[in-house]
């Protein structure tokens, strides 16, 4: 069976509309809510507000009450119908974030066992047929297929296929759709 690894954070999780949040509440700064969605934040924030963020991020609780994606939950499970589904989220670099992120996945993804969800640090590990990441990095060294799912900071990526939202993905995988 094709094997088909999604990832957690700004694939599955609203994570950058939650910071957008944080920065447009909790920070002083004359950004507006278009321009924290123009470009990634470590361009739009000063080096000082954006290791805060880092900070922020990092502090247990952050990954807990992220919303779902629109469709994602939808399209997973369909997804999950005709391949083998992994999540694969880089939690290394936000240590803190492995309980809250397994809690978010099994609360919001019970259909995919425990046992297809890997926390790992770079996913040129990753031995799945496809990866639809938002970071190009991860998508890099990937041996499979890489799929670029849109975010605030990747706009401007050309190198790989991209989808827009998961009615996208949808489209791409879900047989006769």
């Amino acid at each position: 069976m094709i094997k088909l690894a999604l990832d957690m954070d700004d694939v599955l999780a609203n994570t950058h509309e939650k910071l957008v949040d944080i920065v447009l509440n909790e920070f002083k700064s004359n950004l507006t809510e278009a321009d924290l969605h123009r470009a990634g934040l470590r361009e739009l924030l000063h080096p000082k507000q954006y290791q805060r963020i880092l900070k922020i991020m990092d502090s247990p609780g952050f990954f807990k009450d992220i919303s779902v994606k629109e469709g994602a939950q939808e399209t997973a499970h369909k997804l999950s119908q005709y391949y083998d589904i992994y999540i694969a989220t880089a939690c290394m670099e936000f240590p803190n974030s492995f309980q809250d992120k397994f809690n978010w996945l099994a609360h919001h993804f019970d259909f995919i066992p425990w046992t297809n969800l890997i926390f790992c640090g770079y996913k040129s590990i990753l031995n799945t047929d496809y990866l639809i990441d938002d970071h190009p990095r991860n998508l890099a060294h990937f041996q499979g297929k890489g799929i670029l799912f849109t975010a605030a900071h990747n706009r401007s990526e050309t190198v790989y296929p991209r989808v827009n939202n998961w009615s996208e993905v949808g489209e791409l995988f879900i047989p006769n759709k």
